[in-house]
């Protein structure tokens, strides 16, 4: 708030200049409002000290001679004589933030300073007291409002909120445990099924065997004491019964292992338990993450281009392409490139960006897997070093040693997630938004692994 200057004439009986001589041009000034209530309360405020003896003519403006409103807090000048002047110290000093006798501000040390009338300085500041004890009566009311209204309001809420998402808790989790349950159940029996069928299969196979090894053996041994025990003359005439004894055992055959006398794998494979798992995994207490993975430069295709922090792969037009230097580790014919981290132990999960991209590989390899050449030894998914999901014209594809096994994709997919786990031997395909398994492969990995990539298509990003 802006104050006015006011000009006043101050006129002092007892001044040495002579009796009622006027000061014009003293500059005077109502309270400042902007100035915090305290800080102007202590200006020329002074609290009272023991009386002077009575013997004295006059008063200090220090401390002695103030009194004290103790009802409205406001210090009372009235009984104030200025020591210098002997005069009533009646103005007050805004400069110096002190009381003053009219002659200080004439001749003394308060000449030319902004001055105000003490009475009006007195309402000034009892105005401002109100003001303020008005808007604290004001917030204190809101306060009460806010206390009494609002945090009530909101702890009733909060009562009703938290029963209602336990409720959802304890409703989700129970629908997925017996969804759970139900999936452990039917898991099981199939593996106790195929279990028990295995077992029929080998005890068949045990029964067929040995009666044809009891066969074969009683017929060798027959045919080997004729061999020894026949005379010569009946040997001669005995060749068609050897014939058919020699037959006999040649049809007998050879055993030979099937997949029909081992366990299949596919008893236990189950999209929710598998989803479950890669969700528990991926988004649980102890998610893993392999931030330290970029695309390693040394293996980096002549036909792709890597960003300068080791996280983008984009395909480059022939006319635009460069002979990096030779290194033994570079893919030198198809548009491929490695990670940077070797895994052979643990869980390792990474994401890949492949935006728009039409025609994209991302996967793994063993860390053997060829550089050289144009054949299928150095072709990601053609040879049993590497395991890789494929997008090209639109399809998608899990690819290894050579066999392609489509992937029915909703929804095309702009980022892809890896999930290794090593302990399990399981690589997992997945989109990180739904946490949907795109393909899932066991396999008893034998060496440590690299991640793998190929684009000829756009660019791809490895995101952490």
């Amino acid at each position: 708030m802006t104050e006015e200057l006011i000009t006043c004439e101050l006129t002092c009986p007892s001044s040495p200049t002579g009796p009622g001589k006027t000061l014009n041009g003293v500059k005077t000034k109502e309270m400042d409002f902007e100035q915090p209530i305290f800080s102007v309360l202590s200006g020329g405020v002074k609290p009272q000290q023991q009386q002077q003896p009575a013997g004295d003519t006059a008063l200090s403006t220090s401390p002695a001679g103030t009194t004290a409103d103790t009802e409205s807090g406001i210090f009372s000048g009235e009984c104030e004589f200025c020591v210098e002047h002997e005069s009533e110290l009646d103005w007050f000093c805004g400069t110096e933030q002190r009381l003053i006798c009219s002659h200080c501000a004439i001749v003394g040390s308060c000449h030319g300073h902004t001055v105000t009338p003490l009475a009006t300085r007195v309402t000034t500041v009892r105005n401002q007291l109100v003001d303020v004890c008005e808007k604290m009566q004001l917030k204190a009311l809101r306060i009460e409002r806010f206390i009494d209204q609002t945090l009530a309001a909101k702890e009733q809420k909060l009562q009703v909120a938290a029963s209602r998402a336990r409720e959802q808790v304890l409703a989700q989790v129970s629908a997925a445990r017996e969804a759970l349950e139900e999936e452990e159940q039917r898991l099981l029996e199939g593996v106790q099924r195929e279990e028990e069928r295995v077992e029929q299969c080998l005890l068949t196979q045990r029964a067929h065997w040995s009666q044809a090894l009891a066969s074969l053996s009683q017929t060798r041994s027959g045919l080997v004491h004729t061999l020894t025990h026949t005379p010569d003359t009946q040997l001669v005439t005995s060749v068609q019964e050897i014939a058919d004894r020699v037959e006999e055992a040649e049809g007998v055959g050879e055993p030979c292992d099937t997949d029909q006398l081992n366990l299949n794998p596919g008893c236990s494979d189950s999209k929710l338990l598998k989803g479950l798992w890669a969700t528990a995994v991926l988004l649980g207490p102890n998610a893993y993450g392999s931030s330290s993975l970029k695309f390693d430069e040394r293996t980096v295709s002549p036909l792709l281009s890597l960003s300068d922090d080791f996280y983008t792969l984009s395909f480059l037009h022939k006319k635009v392409r460069q002979s990096p230097p030779y290194d033994p580790a570079r893919f030198d014919c198809w548009p491929n490139a490695l990670g940077s981290l070797s895994m052979s132990s643990g869980t390792h999960s990474w994401v890949v960006d492949v935006g728009q991209s039409g025609a994209f590989k991302v996967g793994v390899c063993y860390t053997s897997l060829e550089r050289k050449g144009s054949g299928n030894e150095a072709r990601l998914g053609y040879n049993s070093q590497s395991w890789v999901l494929s997008h090209y014209d639109g399809d998608y594809s899990f690819c290894y040693a050579g066999k392609q096994v489509p992937l029915q994709v909703v929804r095309r997919p702009q980022r892809i997630g890896l999930l290794l786990d090593w302990p399990t031997h399981t690589l997992m395909f997945y989109e990180p938004n739904s946490s949907a398994v795109l393909y899932s492969v066991t396999h008893p990995f034998s060496a440590p692994l690299l991640p793998a990539f190929a684009v000829t298509d756009r660019s791809i990003t490895i995101l952490h």
